[in-house]
């Protein structure tokens, strides 16, 4: 009878694996154009406990944002692909954004917070934070080496997905991905 039950064990736990394991298989079955740059992680990758600053100036860190689907963009006010990709990130928290997924920027290195404003003032760009790290802990510790990179956290607040390079972000497979996480509480 034990062995029973360690058999039923081990069927509950490998489904258990194996649905996280179809998952992401899922969502790279999506991708398409501009997301075929989007790699997903076979196994989820914790992510570091580095600060950044929030917009107010405060600490956080991306564990705040646990409980949701996040997609994490990493840029930068010179940065040229940058600019052109954030209105597309602003029409996705639009679109998808509230309690089950949001859009984090981060300004990565030295950018000055009036200069980031005027970066989003000028691109239009009123509905995502303008949080920064200005020091580059955070990105260095997440091996961020060029601008934008785009990471996807899953509700746990680990990485499961990395773009490095701009996208757009506004394309029926990066919704359809992105849905995809978003309905199957990832």
């Amino acid at each position: 009878m034990n062995s029973l039950k360690s058999i039923v064990l081990y069927m509950a736990l490998a489904a258990g694996a194996n649905g996280a394991v179809a998952q992401t298989a899922d969502i790279a079955d999506l991708r398409d154009s501009d997301m075929k740059k989007l790699v997903v992680h076979s196994e989820a990758k914790p992510v570091p406990s580095e600060a950044f600053k929030s917009e107010d100036g405060g600490d956080m860190t991306l564990s705040d944002y646990e409980g949701k689907i996040t997609l994490v963009n990493f840029w930068a006010t010179w940065c040229a692909p940058c600019r052109h990709e954030m209105p597309m990130l602003s029409d996705l928290q639009d679109q998808l954004g509230g309690e089950e997924f949001e859009v984090v920027t981060i300004a990565s290195g030295r950018n000055a917070p009036a200069a980031m404003k005027k970066f989003f003032d000028e691109i239009g760009v009123d509905n995502l934070p303008l949080h920064a790290d200005p020091k580059m802990g955070l990105s260095r510790q997440m091996g961020v080496l060029g601008l934008p990179v785009t990471v996807i956290l899953d509700r746990e607040g680990n990485e499961i997905a990395r773009l490095q390079g701009d996208a757009d972000w506004s394309s029926d497979s990066a919704k359809a991905i992105l849905q995809t996480l978003i309905d199957a509480g990832a």
